[in-house]
């Protein structure tokens, strides 16, 4: 059975001049790519003026509420004892984002009792990274 959660969350977008914005988001996790979570934005708030998911790796989500982790596109580390703070970095720029922690860590909660840690379907994942990559070949 395929099982879809959707958390919305308000992030707060800091800004070059150290101005905090809100703004809307929703955490997804899909059973069906165990490994990933998704950050969805509305087209409001994106530069190109569409929607915008970013994905990467629920480890990453786990070790970043804990310590600094990531590299390349994403990273992620805690901010003090309230806040976690995401960076993600596109040929547009960097977005410099900060969640709460406990609400990324009630997400990451929900994800592991639909997959838990370890449990997740690797040759599935698999199949389906490759079919994307190769398409119908």
């Amino acid at each position: 059975m395929d099982i879809t959660l959707e958390q919305p969350v308000r992030a707060r977008l800091i800004t070059a001049e150290d101005q905090e914005l809100p703004v809307p988001a929703t955490l997804r996790y899909d059973s069906t790519d165990p490994f990933a979570v998704h950050v969805d934005f509305p087209p409001e708030v994106s530069l190109a003026g569409e929607a915008v998911t970013w994905t990467f790796g629920r480890a990453l989500l786990e070790q970043g509420v804990s310590g600094p982790a990531g590299s390349g596109d994403v990273h992620i580390w805690p901010c003090g004892p309230v806040r976690t703070v995401v960076e993600f970095h596109s040929p547009l720029g960097l977005a410099l984002l900060q969640f709460d922690t406990a609400a990324l860590r009630r997400f990451l909660l929900r994800s592991y009792a639909v997959v838990a840690a370890g449990r997740e379907d690797v040759g599935a994942a698999v199949d389906r990274g490759l079919e994307a990559l190769l398409g119908n070949v």
